[in-house]
């Protein structure tokens, strides 16, 4: 059908754009291999590319042309990338939903629409980002309490010991599983709570600063109910429509890692219910240079927060499921990142922290807005609106770390931290 490839040729080849996915290394018959994973989950393919061939598709920005792409590719390797192959690299995205474009518009209408008729919010990462099958997941989360770099074995439920609330990452479970487990194990030795109040954070753009769902989450482990007394006490108290950006919820993990780690601590019939809330984007009090409480959507959310938990009297444990700095050349950088740079980062994430073990939110914020979030801290939403509803004492951080990939020279950072 030569009008079809044309029609396709024509739209996509002059400037090719990838859309915002998730890329992460794996490794394959002894060889480091590029992972493409469609975070909104559009697209249910992953795709593996070796290393040359993900320089091409990282020129897909909608910046550089057919010609500048084949320029770049020829000064990297010294040799020519024949227009034809890049045609076909090029239909095989487009096809395959990772690039922007009419095909992708069409699949995410239709998604945003089955979800709008759900009852449930459905394991969408279960499969892909980790195991399907209960036993083996079991074994999977298991695994992280026990490796090398973990906590140990979860200790004794002894609970009543004062748990307020847990900053724990959101990257993948194969590079940040470790992490989470030190969080979660504070839970499980010392929280009292059977209702969890999850800040997670959007990975996608949203109207408002913060979005509910009264969608049950369900798990290979078993499901979620959401605490929808409190989800309607939150909402009555609040002017702004804490549902408009409900599709977001559909795809969004930093929300479903945590509940699937949740079902693995407390088992079905365990009683749990959870306060799903999505957190947007505050560069709007960056670019201002104010604090986030001085907008009054974010102020006003926060306020009818904390007035519903009181007064419908809830025993609650908070979570922020929140990743530190997102540096290098997968995220925009001109340059990437090498061990001296790793450093840095380590210890301005440090300095970051120590707002946050503090209970100071404010100076958690002002700590990323005055160097403008150069190290893009996408936990700040997340972090911010737990400290500022939070009513502990003290914080402490539990465990630290980064995640280089040296085929991107890029780099994410996590913390697990827990507050009395």
């Amino acid at each position: 059908m030569p009008g079809i490839v044309v029609l396709i040729w024509s739209h996509f080849v002059d400037y090719p754009k990838l859309r915002n996915i998730n890329i992460f290394p794996v490794q394959s018959s002894g060889q480091t291999m590029l992972c493409l994973q469609d975070p909104q989950n559009i697209s249910e393919k992953a795709i593996f590319l070796p290393p040359p061939l993900y320089f091409i598709v990282s020129l897909f920005d909608g910046q550089h042309s057919i010609l500048d792409i084949q320029a770049e590719y020829m000064r990297k390797f010294k040799e020519f990338l024949y227009t034809e192959k890049l045609q076909e690299i090029i239909s095989q995205l487009d096809v395959a939903l990772f690039l922007e474009g009419e095909r992708f518009q069409e699949a995410l209408r239709q998604k945003e629409e089955d979800f709008k008729k759900a009852s449930f919010r459905e394991a969408v990462f279960s499969g892909k980002s980790y195991e399907a099958d209960p036993n083996r997941l079991r074994a999977q989360l298991g695994g992280a309490f026990t490796r090398t770099e973990g906590p140990g074995p979860l200790g004794e439920n002894k609970g009543k010991n004062g748990l307020k609330g847990v900053i724990v990452p959101h990257i993948d479970f194969q590079r940040g599983g470790f992490c989470y487990a030190f969080g979660h194990k504070e839970i499980w030795e010392r929280n009292s709570s059977d209702c969890f109040i999850i800040f997670g954070t959007a990975h996608t753009p949203m109207e408002n600063p913060f979005c509910l769902t009264r969608k049950d989450f369900r798990t290979p482990l078993g499901t979620l109910n959401v605490d929808k007394e409190l989800v309607e006490a939150i909402q009555s108290r609040c002017p702004d429509n804490l549902f408009q950006d409900e599709g977001v919820q559909r795809s969004e993990h930093s929300i479903e890692f945590q509940c699937v780690f949740l079902r693995y601590l407390y088992p079905e019939p365990n009683p749990l219910k959870i306060v799903p809330i999505l957190s947007g984007s505050f560069h709007e009090a960056i670019d201002k240079g104010v604090s986030p409480m001085e907008l009054k959507p974010i102020q006003q959310f926060i306020d009818a927060l904390k007035e519903a938990v009181s007064s419908l009297g809830r025993e609650v444990c908070y979570i922020a499921s929140a990743d530190l700095a997102h540096m290098g050349l997968q995220f925009g950088d001109r340059e990437g990142i090498n061990e001296y740079d790793l450093r840095v980062i380590s210890q301005e994430d440090g300095e970051m922290l120590e707002y946050a073990k503090k209970m100071d939110g404010e100076g958690f914020f002002s700590s990323i807005s005055r160097e403008r979030d150069r190290r893009r801290i996408c936990g700040l939403p997340a972090i911010y609106s737990m400290l500022r509803i939070l009513e502990a004492k003290e914080g402490r951080l539990l465990k630290y770390d980064q995640a280089f990939t040296p085929e991107t020279q890029s780099v994410v950072s996590f913390a697990s931290l827990a507050f009395y």
